[in-house]
C-alpha cells in the first residue's frame, strides 16, 4: 500500500509523530475550528472538544494506521476504518471535508515538528493521509449507496409518536418519518445521529442506538441524561430529556453502524452495561422474532436494578429465546440478589459455548475487563466485536 521510500521514512519518523500526535492534533483542531467555525458548530461534538477525547481518539486512528502500514503493509485495519466511516456516514460527511481536514492536519504537523518535517518526511506522511482518507471516502461512499442518498444527505425530518421514561435518566423516543414516507431498514444494534438545535443556535448531534427490532414502521432511540460531574451536563442528552415529546420534530439520520450479527447460527454472547444495553435489545428482540435457535448468553453490567434501563425487556425478550441465559450485576443490587452477580461483570462462572461470537457495548474499561475474560475462555479475538458511544479511544490507549 504505501510506496518503498515513503515506508522507510514514517518507520524512521513514526517515534517521533507518535510522541507529538497528541500536540499535533490539539493544534490541528483549534486551527480547523478558528477557520471553520461552523464545524464546531453544527458537525463536531463540542462535548468531546472540551473533554480532549475527540483528539485522543484522532491521535490513536492516525497511529494505528501508520503503524499497520509498515508492519503489516499486505493487510489493512478495515475493523477500524469500517468503524470510522460508518459514523462518518452516520454525520454526512463528504469528500470535500477530507481536503479540509488534510490542510489544518499538515499544516499542525509542521508547525509542532518545526525543521524534522523535511520535504520527504512531508511527502511520506502526505501519502498516508490520502491513503487513510481515500479508503474513508470509498467506504463511507457504498454506505451512502446502500441507504439511496447522496453523499453527506443523510438527513430527514421525524416526528416523535411517543415517549416512555424508563429510569429517572433514561428516556426512549419513538419516531416516525414525518412526510409519511417509509422508515429505511437497518440492522439490529445500528445507530441514528440525532441534531437539535440548542438555545445559542448550535445543530449538535449525537449518536442513539436503535433500541427495537427492525420490522415496525416507528423506531425507538433509548437516551441516557448525562450529567457533567466536573463537567458540564451533556447538550443533546439535556435537550432532548427537557424539551423534546410527542409531536415535536427531530432531525435524524439513515441508520449506520457495524456492530451487527455477523452470523446467524452461532452461539452469542451480548454483553452490556449501563445504557450500552440499547443496541443489544435491538439484537434480542431480533433473535427472539426470527427463532433464533443457537444458545444465547446475556451479560448486563449497572448500578443497580432501578438503573438498568429496559430491564423489562432485557429479560422478556431473553426468556423468548428456546436456549438463553440471562445474568445481571448490580454493584447494589436488592435485597435476595445473588451475591456473585453483585459488583463487576465477572464472568467465572459463566458457561461460554464454543464457537460463541461476543458483542460488547458500555464503557471502555467494562468491554476491556469483558473481552479479556473471553479471551482467556478461548473466544477468539476476531470473534469479538464492540461498539463504543462516542470517539473510540480503544486504539488511543493501547
Amino acid at each position: 500500500m504505501l510506496s518503498e521510500p515513503s515506508t522507510a521514512t514514517v518507520r524512521a519518523t513514526l517515534p517521533a509523530v507518535g510522541a507529538a500526535i497528541g500536540d499535533i492534533a490539539d493544534l490541528f483542531y483549534r486551527n480547523l475550528f478558528d477557520a471553520h467555525p461552523e464545524l464546531l458548530r453544527d458537525l463536531f461534538n463540542r462535548g468531546n472538544q472540551a473533554s480532549g477525547t475527540q483528539r485522543q481518539a484522532l491521535a490513536g486512528s492516525i497511529a494505528a494506521f501508520a503503524t499497520q502500514l509498515v508492519e503489516h503493509p499486505d493487510t489493512r485495519p478495515d475493523v477500524m476504518l469500517g468503524r470510522i466511516a460508518h459514523k462518518h456516514a452516520s454525520l454526512g460527511v463528504t469528500a470535500a471535508q477530507y481536503d479540509v481536514v488534510h490542510t489544518h492536519l499538515f499544516a499542525a504537523i509542521a508547525e509542532v515538528l518545526g525543521d524534522a518535517v523535511t520535504p520527504e518526511v512531508a511527502a511520506a506522511w502526505n501519502e498516508v493521509y490520502w491513503l487513510m482518507a481515500n479508503a474513508l471516502i470509498a467506504i463511507e461512499e457504498r454506505l451512502y449507496a446502500q441507504q439511496g442518498v447522496v453523499a453527506g444527505d443523510v438527513w430527514r425530518d421525524w416526528e416523535v409518536v411517543s415517549r416512555t421514561e424508563e429510569t429517572a435518566d433514561v428516556a426512549t423516543f419513538r419516531i416516525r418519518p414525518a412526510d409519511g414516507s417509509p422508515a429505511p431498514a437497518f440492522h439490529p444494534g445500528q445507530y441514528v445521529s440525532v441534531q437539535v438545535e440548542l438555545p445559542d443556535g448550535a445543530r449538535q448531534i449525537r449518536q442513539y442506538s436503535l433500541s427495537s427490532a427492525p420490522g415496525s414502521a416507528v423506531r425507538s432511540f433509548t437516551v441516557k441524561r448525562v450529567h457533567g460531574d466536573e463537567a458540564p451536563d451533556g447538550e443533546v442528552s439535556r435537550h432532548l430529556h427537557a424539551e423534546v415529546g410527542a409531536g415535536d420534530r427531530l432531525r435524524v439520520s439513515a441508520p449506520y453502524g457495524d456492530l451487527v450479527l455477523k452470523s446467524a447460527d452461532a452461539p452469542l454472547l451480548l454483553a452490556s452495561a449501563g445504557i450500552g444495553c440499547t443496541p443489544m435489545l435491538s439484537m434480542l428482540e431480533h433473535l427472539a422474532d426470527a427463532g433464533h435457535r443457537a444458545p444465547v448468553t446475556v451479560v448486563h453490567g449497572d448500578r443497580s436494578p432501578a438503573d438498568h434501563a429496559l430491564r423489562a425487556d432485557h429479560a422478556l425478550f431473553t426468556a423468548g429465546l428456546p436456549d438463553a441465559s440471562a445474568h445481571f450485576w448490580y454493584e447494589s443490587p436488592e435485597p435476595g440478589h445473588p451475591a456473585d452477580r453483585t459488583g463487576r461483570v465477572d464472568l467465572t462462572g459463566v458457561v461460554i459455548p464454543s464457537g460463541t461470537h461476543a458483542y460488547l457495548c458500555g464503557p471502555l474499561p467494562f468491554m476491556r475487563a469483558v473481552r479479556t475474560q473471553l479471551l482467556a475462555k478461548g473466544v477468539p479475538a476476531a470473534d469479538i466485536h464492540y461498539e463504543v458511544f462516542g470517539p473510540d479511544l480503544w486504539l488511543a490507549q493501547d
